[in-house]
């Protein structure tokens, strides 16, 4: 029902930020969906990263007060704004949708292929 496309991943130094864009292209209802993030490091399981439903997001231990997510229902497209990055933020990326947010990712039904973030220390 939806294909979801990251971008805005790249190599940045400890410190520096990054803002990863997601867009939505598909025949449902975007505004009636949770948008989220997950990320993959080498040799780790996958993890929550941030969720926003309606409108109170959610975060991680690991990345509180330093992301921040968004969605915007009028261009179908979710947002995570990345301060301060650090070398274990290194990562693949992946944006999600899905009915009720939440930090399983069997809470989603779609998934977008990612995208790489590199900090370098």
């Amino acid at each position: 029902q939806f294909q979801l496309t990251e971008s805005g991943g790249g190599l940045v130094h400890a410190g520096e930020s990054l803002m990863l864009s997601c867009v939505a292209r598909g025949g449902g209802t975007f505004k009636n969906y949770a948008g989220g993030w997950f990320r993959q490091a080498p040799g780790k399981e996958r993890e929550f990263v941030a969720a926003v439903g309606g409108y109170t997001p959610f975060y991680a231990d690991a990345v509180k007060g330093r992301f921040n997510i968004a969605k915007d229902n009028n261009r179908n497209m979710v947002f995570l704004q990345m301060n301060d990055l650090k070398p274990e933020d290194t990562a693949v990326y992946y944006c999600v949708l899905g009915v009720v947010p939440g930090s399983l990712s069997t809470s989603y039904d779609f998934w977008g292929l990612g995208t790489q973030v590199t900090v370098s220390s």
